[in-house]
């Protein structure tokens, strides 16, 4: 019998998973440009570290083993940021507890918009991921107590029903 310390790596949707042109376009309505890096090498702007995805400026990093849920949670913190939050952004993406509701809320939301991968799937593998919710599960969260969320998504001027922002600061890209 091995012994390990290690704990398996939750199964969850990962990057190398994911509908890659939905995802690059998702992001680029919001400004975000994905940046790969490697499988194994130091994700550049991430907080957690290990596969976690990072955050620089409007730069979103990820390896191959990032997962899904994470990508999309480290975006809605850019999405939900101010202008100034956003051009000194570096690792630590900062906000309140009223922000981080805000953010879980807008992952959930805009996950249904990735092909391949929806919002019941992302409440999934958040719970796998260790996500904590008064209710006890994301999906219970999402369902029953995310008002203040929701509020907070307005405050912030994002849509709470799409999760487009209202106030133009991400004006639609040119072709």
């Amino acid at each position: 019998m091995n012994e390990s310390s290690e704990s398996p790596r939750p199964r969850v949707a990962r990057w190398e998973d994911a509908d890659r042109a939905s995802v690059l376009a998702l992001l680029a309505e919001y400004g975000l440009q994905l940046v790969d890096v490697p499988a194994g090498a130091p994700i550049p702007g991430s907080y957690w570290g290990d596969d976690e995805a990072g955050l620089i400026e409007n730069r979103l990093y990820a390896r191959p083993d990032t997962p899904l849920h994470s990508i999309l949670h480290e975006s809605c913190h850019y999405i939900c940021m101010d202008p100034t939050r956003r051009a000194a952004l570096h690792t630590d993406a900062g906000g309140d507890y009223d922000e981080e509701n805000a953010v879980c809320c807008l992952q959930i939301m805009l996950a249904g918009r990735v092909d391949g991968y929806s919002a019941g799937a992302c409440m999934r593998d958040m719970d796998r991921w260790g996500y904590s919710f008064r209710l006890g599960s994301a999906q219970a969260w999402f369902e029953r107590d995310a008002e203040d969320a929701r509020a907070g998504l307005r405050a912030r001027g994002i849509d709470p029903a799409t999760g487009k922002r209202t106030d133009g600061a991400f004006p639609a890209p040119t072709a």
